[in-house]
């Protein structure tokens, strides 16, 4: 399965929303937008990639291949960055732990390929 993810936060803190699309052969199995409380744009982004990896594997992934336009993000979870931030590591932790025994691959796209998630993100907080 393919999964986009983005998180948005208005202001740094500030609100946050998360937004995620699960694809299956070309096909939208699932949308994601949700508004997830007051924190940071990190936060928001790694909490988007543990909601689109949840529900890739609700819907029965065994592959997954999580886009985000947030290079940064894709550097830490493919572990070719330190992450420093004591309470990104714990959703780091998360992540691992839903990933353990799929085949899981971390994959950064532009912005604009991103569009959706960008979009279902920023519908989360208004």
């Amino acid at each position: 399965m393919l999964v986009y993810t983005d998180g948005a936060c208005s202001g740094n803190p500030g609100p946050m929303g998360i937004g995620a699309v699960v694809y299956k052969g070309g096909e939208i199995l699932k949308e994601i937008s949700q508004a997830i409380g007051e924190g940071t744009n990190n936060i928001a982004e790694y909490e988007a990639v543990k909601a689109g990896l949840e529900e890739a594997i609700t819907l029965g992934a065994d592959a997954v291949e999580v886009r985000t336009d947030s290079r940064l993000v894709v550097q830490q979870l493919s572990g070719k960055f330190r992450i420093k931030a004591p309470h990104l590591r714990e959703i780091k932790k998360e992540i691992d732990a839903l990933a353990e025994g799929l085949d899981v691959r971390y994959t950064w796209v532009e912005r604009e390929k991103n569009a959706l998630a960008d979009k279902l993100a920023k519908d989360a907080i208004g």
